[in-house]
């Protein structure tokens, strides 16, 4: 089981240099935003699916959710809940 670090502090987030964040959202142990450009970045405990790439597993490291980009889908805005995140294309 991978160990995924709960912070209560904010933290230095690294994403792509070309990137600019437009929103964020927290739930209770992931967090998403949403880039300038529309696409989706999550992270943290996925043990529901709640990150969106396709898997349980968690991530410390912010990833896009490619299934959206697949699907020609530009995100518009992000909530994240307790164990769920809501995304309006």
């Amino acid at each position: 089981a991978a160990f995924i670090s709960i912070q209560a502090f904010p933290a230095l987030l690294d994403l792509p240099q070309d990137l600019e964040v437009s929103a964020v959202s927290c739930g209770s142990r992931h967090t998403a935003a949403v880039t300038r450009g529309g696409e989706l970045y999550t992270w943290g405990w996925g043990k529901y699916g709640q990150l969106g790439h396709g898997n349980s597993t968690s991530s410390d490291q912010a990833r896009r959710v490619e299934h959206l980009v697949a699907q020609g889908l530009r995100v518009e805005e992000v909530v994240c809940g307790p164990w769920t995140t809501y995304v309006r294309v």
